[in-house]
């Protein structure tokens, strides 16, 4: 396999028709410029913010009910900047528009595999019942309702109903225990919980009416609990009524909603977006630079919890059906997830890296062009995807599109996505999407051309956070993005741009690795250790030594037991596909590695634990998957301390 060429070529025919080629065209037809080709229709996006952000509101004619007076009033910093001052929309009224009388909307499925079929009009009588609810209750405009909710069609059904009104919306997935739910949303002081009384997770039900009665007594301003059942019987599947839920209109910056950072270290952020910046972001990302076409079917595996839910709301916005999964994506098996896939005809599926990574570990049958003659693009997030699973991918669907995406909860969106019209190589993002100024910068803050460095964005963008949820004066919010350089968005990516390939995603710059001088991606490591069948999950951290620099620990879990014919192999094809700078000083078994609930493994804390920091200092159990996967660091630290 020659890195240097491409594994996918769109053909002419599609370039013509995506959406991306007619939003090109409309722009010159609009501005009289001639783009000879995405690098310079790219330049032209971040360096015209105000005339670039004006042509996607006109093209997707985003309905204004009162009109902007400008588009953007820059400022220092940046992330003071105004945009479509004085203008008033409504986000749940461009998903409006898009309703098809007795057509489906939700195409839902549960790990029982029992299906259900939402149309537009239950989907709008269901919200229409939800919202009469919560005005009973008092809610009104600028209120948060906050949910605790599994990926079902009744939390689709709330958000539209709480957005409908004007207030805020927040929601923690049922994986989140109670003591991190309240550190969510009890900082945010609502008036309303929704919630189930119970959900299933790998095979097991689980009973959330004791979690929530403690979430109640902890959060005083929650004076109402709204229960609803996940069972449909409440539903009118069958209704051909018409119902609009006559939406308030609100301000450009009102925000929609809530989303939160990991809490790894402390509490929670609580990353607040304004409505008409997600509106036109996820319009952007997901018509433009996912393709997707009225009609098409759009599945991204998520929780609640994390930010690709609000995501995928966006395929409601585009006129796509959004298709969801309730439940394990492995259980009983990795197939239920490509059988939904193909049970469904979907046109786009999106999961996190480690999916496609253990799929391609198992070697899965179940994918092939005849079994998802449907399926145009497949989308990967939450970490790097490697480029072994690139090229696995690519041999079973040869005619899909691979697109691999990095942004974050931060944006709610991607800075580095997909494209169309462009090749896909193995290991890289195709493009910086329109509108964003990545730059890859060195300590000194200067720009970096084919080496590895810091990703900052060096323009404003509607879908930058409004601000942090009670950090008035915005304290928090300038410590997490604009303290490395001054007036400069860093996100905390580690990265390399090619002129001609794309941009490649090493790992957190926090979590780099310094072997003698040299720092060096994580990712670069996951990706050998992720094509080896014999190594469930890693983790590496380097602890510095006066004398040698650093030292470089691996944990791993394997399938059998961790033995010196296996130790071999792992630091062979650490020296073989990069060098052997990267192989490690010890190699070390362990149960199972720390994850964040957003699927974050602990690196930083975990070296921080190793150089004899006190636990609690360094970690918040409540945003812990797996709390007791630390034991293992902490009981036998002493070993590692250098």
């Amino acid at each position: 396999m020659d890195a240097n060429l491409p594994i996918w070529t769109p053909l002419s025919v599609d370039i013509s028709s995506s959406n991306l080629s007619s939003f090109q065209e409309f722009v010159s037809s609009k501005t009289g410029h001639k783009f000879e080709n995405y690098k310079a229709f790219h330049y032209w996006s971040v360096n015209e913010l105000s005339d670039f952000w004006e042509c996607i509101a006109l093209f997707f004619k985003i309905n204004f009910s009162k009109p902007y007076n400008y588009i953007l009033r820059s400022k220092k910093p940046f992330y003071k900047a105004e945009w479509f001052g004085n203008s008033m929309l409504s986000y749940v009224k461009h998903i409006e528009r898009n309703f098809k009388t007795n057509e489906n909307v939700i195409l839902y499925r549960n790990e029982k595999q029992e299906d259900t079929c939402i149309t537009w009009n239950s989907l709008f009588l269901k919200a229409s019942e939800i919202k009469n609810e919560l005005l009973n209750e008092g809610v009104k405009k600028g209120d948060c309702v906050v949910g605790y909710l599994s990926n079902h069609p009744i939390t689709i059904a709330a958000f539209l109903a709480t957005n409908s009104i004007g207030a805020v919306w927040s929601c923690c997935s049922p994986d989140f225990g109670t003591e991190s739910v309240i550190s969510r949303v009890g900082q945010l002081k609502p008036t309303l919980l929704i919630a189930i009384r119970e959900y299933s997770y790998n095979g097991k039900k689980y009973s959330l009416s004791e979690r929530v009665g403690s979430i109640k007594k902890a959060i005083p301003t929650i004076k109402t609990i709204l229960y609803c059942e996940t069972d449909f019987e409440s539903w009118n599947l069958n209704t051909e009524r018409v119902i609009s839920l006559e939406s308030v209109e609100v301000e450009y910056d009102h925000p929609i909603w809530v989303l939160y950072s990991s809490g790894t270290t402390g509490r929670p952020k609580s990353i607040t977006h304004r409505t008409g910046g997600m509106l036109m972001e996820h319009y952007k990302a997901i018509a433009l630079h996912q393709n997707l076409k009225q009609g098409d079917r759009f599945f991204w595996h998520t929780t609640t919890g994390w930010m690709m839910w609000n995501y995928a709301l966006g395929a409601l916005l585009c006129g796509g059906v959004l298709c969801i999964y309730d439940g394990s994506p492995s259980y009983p098996n990795l197939n239920v997830q490509w059988r939904f896939v193909s049970d469904k005809s979907i046109v786009h599926f999106g999961h996190g890296a480690s999916f496609f990574i253990e799929s391609m570990k198992n070697d899965l049958q179940d994918i092939s062009e005849n079994r998802l003659p449907k399926l145009k693009s497949i989308g990967s997030t939450g970490s790097p995807l490697s480029e072994e699973a690139f090229y696995w991918l690519q041999k079973k669907l040869p005619r899909t599109q691979l697109i691999s995406l990095s942004g974050g909860t931060d944006v709610c969106s991607a800075f580095l996505g997909g494209n169309p019209n462009l090749p896909v190589y193995a290991g890289y993002l195709q493009c910086e999407m329109l509108g964003a100024s990545v730059e890859c910068w060195n300590e000194k803050g200067e720009k970096l051309k084919n080496e590895t460095g810091e990703l900052v964005i060096t323009n404003p963008m509607p879908c930058m956070p409004t601000y942090f949820w009670g950090d008035t004066q915005n304290k928090i919010f300038k410590k997490s993005y604009f303290k490395k350089f001054k007036d400069v968005w860093t996100h905390g990516d580690w990265i390399q741009k090619s002129e001609t390939k794309g941009i490649k995603i090493l790992g957190r710059s926090d979590s780099t690795l310094n072997r003698k001088g040299v720092r060096i991606g994580t990712s670069e490591i996951y990706r050998v250790l992720d094509s080896l069948y014999e190594i469930i999950d890693s983790i590496i951290v380097d602890l510095p030594n006066k004398k040698d620099h650093s030292k470089l620990f691996l944990f791993v879990v394997t399938r059998k037991k961790l033995n010196f014919k296996l130790i071999d192999k792992i630091k062979n094809q650490l020296k073989i596909k990069c060098s052997p700078q990267y192989i490690p000083d010890k190699i070390i078994s362990i149960k199972e590695v720390p994850y964040t609930l957003s699927g974050k493994k602990l690196e930083i804390p975990i070296k921080k634990i190793l150089l004899g920091d006190a636990p609690a200092e360094v970690i918040n159990y409540g945003s812990l998957k797996n709390p007791k996967s630390l034991d293992f660091f902490i009981q036998n630290r002493e070993k590692f301390i250098i």
